[in-house]
């Protein structure tokens, strides 16, 4: 386990390398969440991350612990988007190129996004899973560091930043509501909570069309799932063992909501507190609004782990919502 989880001071070490790249985001509460939860509830906006989503920050920290030959190779990953951009705003930084595989479905936003920031964008991949074949034999052919976009202790003492910031502002958390994908924002966050707070709790949410990790936690081993469209396109893909072993260890329980349940929340959010969120950055509010997690003991956090949304898609959102 150790050589899948950051310690604590490695999540301390990579925040000190985040000073004045990755924003320290707001942890702002939410009245209308915590009435409805009968307690403080809190969410914390990675949606206002510099690259407008958490992962930035184990992008930036892996590729800054890269040696001097490796950046010279370049870094090849594979993502739904949001890891990609963080890998190429690093990249950018870092004065090292690189090059990311995305999904052809892919939303526009993250794509033009990971241009802008001088990357190259492969999206001929058919889903997430075929992305990332195709991104480790372009790496196995050029010699270029594949850059996992969900495992590997420098990218998850990165990610594991999230928690940290939140237990500094909010001493007295005792839940941490965690978006659930391939297991990146959990082991980071997981690891920190384990080492420095153990008596938080963790819960993980995912779509019902993203619920790899929640089949594989209740089967005790890893569940192919089936590659639906889902507006949580950054939670989407399969796991491996690795995050599995992840999810045994950190998860307190998780939870799946439906896409309707998660539309709903991508509206609310907007419209009742002005913040902007891609799917798989609602789904932690809307399974707070479903009222399932009224069990929970507050203060809770919610972390809205993104923003970037095609325009097209929350306009159609909204339009629905009424």
């Amino acid at each position: 386990m150790s050589r899948l989880l950051p310690s604590a001071a490695e999540i301390r070490a990579a925040a000190a390398r985040l000073q004045g790249v990755a924003v320290r985001t707001p942890l702002r509460r939410s009245a209308a969440l915590s009435e409805l939860a009968g307690g403080d509830v809190f969410l914390k906006l990675e949606s206002e991350q510099l690259t407008g989503s958490f992962k930035l920050r184990g992008a930036f920290n892996a590729l800054s612990l890269l040696t001097p030959e490796q950046r010279a190779h370049g870094v090849v990953t594979s993502s739904a988007g949001n890891h990609g951009l963080g890998v190429a705003e690093a990249a950018q930084r870092l004065g090292i190129t690189a090059t990311i595989f995305v999904p052809s479905n892919a939303p526009d936003v993250k794509k033009q996004g990971i241009a802008q920031r001088g990357a190259r964008v492969t999206d001929e991949a058919s889903d997430y899973d075929d992305a990332m074949l195709r991104a480790r034999a372009s790496a196995k052919e050029t010699g270029a560091v594949f850059v996992h976009p969900c495992l590997g202790v420098p990218l998850l003492a990165g990610q594991g930043t999230v928690a940290s910031e939140t237990f500094d502002e909010l001493p007295t958390l005792q839940t941490m509501l965690v978006c659930v994908g391939g297991g990146g924002l959990l082991g980071g966050v997981g690891a920190f909570l384990l080492s420095e707070a153990p008596h938080v709790r963790v819960v993980g949410v995912q779509s019902d069309r993203t619920d790899a990790m929640a089949r594989a936690i209740e089967a005790g081993r890893v569940v192919e799932i089936e590659n639906y469209p889902t507006l949580a396109d950054g939670l989407a893909g399969q796991i491996d063992d690795d995050a599995l072993t992840i999810g045994q260890a950190t998860l307190e329980s998780i939870v799946t909501v439906t896409e309707d349940e998660i539309a709903s929340a991508i509206a609310w959010l907007w419209l009742a507190e002005g913040i902007r969120a891609e799917g798989s950055g609602a789904v932690c509010v809307a399974a707070l609004r479903t009222g399932r997690l009224r069990h929970l003991t507050p203060p809770i956090v919610a972390i809205v782990s993104g923003q970037n949304i095609d325009e097209a898609r929350l306009q159609g959102i909204l339009s629905a919502a009424g």
